[in-house]
Formats: structure tokens, C-alpha cells, sequence
């Protein structure tokens, strides 16, 4: 059992809480740092590897000119991500745009931005064609492989690819390659994703085989060039003290196994990744303070954060460490469920929880919220956003997002209502 460690201590959430009011979140900027070099070290066996962060897990400009940085591009999901990640410096095939159900403006962005355009659909080719007529059609592009079924690695269903939205039939694959080949697309990529938030060291070697092979068929099929093979997400963290976290090494040297397999000594093809929970998630917490107690059926200690700043727990049901600051040696003497204030019987950050016995005003830090935290915020009940705060690595504080203030979620009513313009 691997403890959990928190980043943070007493003094240094006391110092963040005095000058930025709780709730918020807060990053360690060297462990962000020190991961994407362990992962760009893990894949450095093949020449062209590259990490494309999923910008919807954490879409804060400042984490994203650390990732690129470290040598990151910038997996996009829509117009607004695309528009960021530009303004930030990524350019070309630094950006990969994986999309669905993709508007005729997101396709024309990111063809202007000369992104790689990851097609979801086979019908996608033809709205693809209409982006495209201002800046021609993309030389280069990736297809989104759905191969159905169920995907099994040592008899234990992993995902279930026949229940997803997402990507083209391996049928669909032969016939979208020679259809784009006979559009002028001289270079291709393949892109998969079957399982979420996977541990242990198995799902990534397994899924590359499958994709390897898949590409080594399509190449001889249509006589064209597979230039990369992107891995997408799915390599998971150990949000539970009992769980076996991936190693990024053994992860990459299954890969790299699957490759030679299926590959011999051609190293042509690029390894693409597309990770945003193990690149950010424990690297990133929430921090808030106790500021109510009740006692009836069951023990509850509220927070001064709630699901609108961290909704996993809420909509998933899942778990989410918690560290009381001050008190990491003290026994985990009584049982509580930890409650935000939304008028939602989910808004729980824990249920039967043991923890030290707490007192008003302890801090609490919930743990691996740096992926998919304040990103999925909401306004719900007229909640505002918290602010996001990096701790250097020479322990100096750095506002990253400012709150959000009443002035902020009046900002889009204002000009119709002008009473509410004036709020201060």
C-alpha cells in the first residue's frame, strides 16, 4: 500500500489560504515537471514520440506553457481549445484536433491552424472536403479506430468499444484510407482509445498491438504511408492508497515490445500519446476549509468547496483522498461524509469516511484534482469558480486564475438586464 503524499503542508496551505481565500485549487509545478520528463524518457526508443495533452483535463495557459515546455503539443477537443492552444504558441503539428460531431467552423480552424485533424467518422470526409476548400485538404491526416466488441486483456473487460460514440469500423478504416488517399492525403495516422483510467502496466502494450497490426494491414491494403500511431489516454493514476499505480517505464517497454513484434527494425512509424489524468491529476489539488458540523444519522463536516469546484466525486461517485493538514500522524478516529452546500443530496466529497477528528477552520486537501477538477466546473446554484494557484518550484506562489466574482457570472445577462450591470 503506497501512501498518499501530499505536496502541501500546514504552513505552506496556511500561507496560500491567507492571500487566496479557500476554495481553491493549487498545483506543484516540479512534480508536473518531473513527470513529463519521466514519460518523454520512457518513450525516448522511438525517435518520433511525442505527448499530445489532452487541453480539456486542465486548459490553464500557464500548465500548458510548462507541458510545452517540456516538449508537450496540445490535444483539442474544440473551437475554444483550438483558439488557445494558438494564442499559447503551438503551431502546425504540435496540435492534434480530436473532435466529434465536429461544427463546419471547428474543422475550418483547425485547418487553418494546420493542425492534425483527427476524423471521428467516416461521413466526416465529406463535411472535411467543404472546411477544407479555402486551404486545400490536408496532406496528412489520423483516423479514430473503434474496433468493436469488447476489449479484454487477461480475460478482465477493460472497455467496451461496441457502447461508445466514438470512431470508424475497421471496415469503415479500409474504405475512409482510399477514399482520402484518392484525395491527395500522402501520410496517415491512427489513433485509438478503448479503456479509461486504466492501472497496473498491461492496457497500453495490448492496445498498440492491436493498432500496429491494424496499420501494417491498411498499408498493405492501399499501398499507403502510416506515419504515427497515437495511443490516445486511458493510463490511469492510484487515487486509492490500495491500488497498483501504473509504471510509466514497464508501460513503455510493452509498447516498444509490440513494436518490434509487429514493426521488425523499421522505427518509421511515430508513438503518439494523449494523457491528461496521469500527466496532471496528482499533481493538482483542492483546498478548502471546514467551516460547518452536523450530527444527526450520520457524522458531516462542510466545506467551504462543493461539487461546482470538483464534480468527480458528485456525477462518478469517485474517490478522492483526503489529507487533514496538520494532522497526517493523528488516527483516523471518526467517521464522516465531507458535504459542499449545493442543494444536492451528491455534493459529497467523501461518504463514511474515517479521518482525524476535526475541528473549524482545518484545511483539507483533495488529493489528484490536477486533471478534469476545475476544468469541469459549474455555476450551478450561482456557485463561482475558485481560483487556481501554482506552487513553484522554489515554493513561491503564482496566481494562475483569479476567482470568479458575481460580476463575472452576471457578465453575459448584464447588457439585457442593466440592473444587474451595476453589481459591483
Amino acid at each position: 500500500m503506497a501512501k498518499k503524499e501530499c505536496f502541501l503542508s500546514l504552513e505552506k496551505a496556511k500561507e496560500i489560504a491567507a492571500e487566496f481565500p479557500t476554495p481553491l485549487h493549487v498545483y506543484d509545478e516540479g512534480g508536473i515537471k518531473a513527470n513529463a520528463q519521466r514519460l518523454n524518457a520512457a518513450f525516448s526508443w522511438n525517435k518520433g514520440y511525442k505527448e499530445y495533452f489532452a487541453v480539456k483535463a486542465n486548459p490553464n495557459p500557464e500548465i500548458l506553457k510548462i507541458l510545452k515546455k517540456e516538449g508537450c503539443g496540445a490535444d483539442c477537443s474544440s473551437y475554444t481549445e483550438l483558439l488557445l492552444a494558438d494564442a499559447l504558441g503551438f503551431k502546425g503539428d504540435e496540435i492534434m484536433f480530436s473532435s466529434n460531431e465536429t461544427a463546419d467552423k471547428e474543422f475550418v480552424l483547425a485547418r487553418e491552424l494546420g493542425a492534425i485533424i483527427n476524423l471521428d467518422d467516416i461521413t466526416h470526409i465529406e463535411f472535411l472536403k467543404r472546411a477544407c476548400r479555402a486551404n486545400g485538404f490536408p496532406k496528412k491526416i489520423c483516423l479514430r479506430f473503434n474496433p468493436g466488441g469488447d476489449f479484454v486483456i487477461n480475460n478482465l473487460i477493460m472497455g467496451s468499444p461496441s457502447t461508445a460514440k466514438y470512431g470508424l469500423t475497421r471496415a469503415q478504416l479500409s474504405e475512409a484510407v482510399k477514399t482520402l488517399k484518392a484525395l491527395g492525403v500522402k501520410e496517415f495516422g491512427l489513433h485509438s482509445f478503448l479503456a479509461s483510467n486504466t492501472t497496473g502496466n498491461s492496457y497500453y502494450p495490448a492496445l498498440a498491438k492491436l493498432m500496429f497490426k491494424t496499420v501494417a494491414e491498411l498499408e498493405a491494403e492501399a499501398g499507403v504511408k502510416f506515419v504515427f500511431v497515437n495511443l490516445s489516454g486511458g493510463v490511469g493514476i492510484a487515487y486509492r492508497e490500495d491500488q497498483e499505480a501504473p509504471d510509466i517505464r514497464e508501460v513503455a517497454k510493452g509498447v516498444q515490445a509490440a513494436y518490434a513484434e509487429v514493426f521488425g527494425k523499421n522505427d518509421s512509424v511515430a508513438v503518439y500519446t494523449e494523457l491528461g489524468r496521469f500527466m496532471l491529476a496528482p499533481y493538482g489539488g483542492l483546498l478548502t476549509k471546514v467551516i460547518h458540523f452536523k450530527h444527526i444519522y450520520r457524522e458531516y463536516a462542510g466545506v467551504d468547496a462543493c461539487a461546482a469546484h470538483l464534480m468527480r466525486p458528485a456525477i462518478y461517485g469517485a474517490y478522492h483522498h483526503i489529507t487533514v493538514l496538520g494532522k497526517e500522524n493523528e488516527a483516523n478516529g471518526t467517521v464522516y461524509d465531507i458535504v459542499g452546500s449545493l442543494c444536492e443530496n451528491s455534493d459529497k466529497f467523501a461518504e463514511n469516511r474515517p479521518l482525524p477528528a476535526l475541528d473549524y477552520g482545518d484545511l483539507l486537501f483533495i488529493h489528484d484534482a490536477g486533471a478534469h477538477g476545475h476544468s469541469m466546473g459549474y455555476n450551478y446554484n450561482g456557485k463561482l469558480r475558485s481560483a487556481e494557484v501554482l506552487m513553484q518550484e522554489d515554493g513561491n506562489l503564482k496566481l494562475i486564475r483569479r476567482a470568479e466574482t458575481e460580476k463575472d457570472y452576471f457578465a453575459t445577462v448584464a447588457d439585457i438586464y442593466p440592473e444587474l450591470g451595476k453589481l459591483k
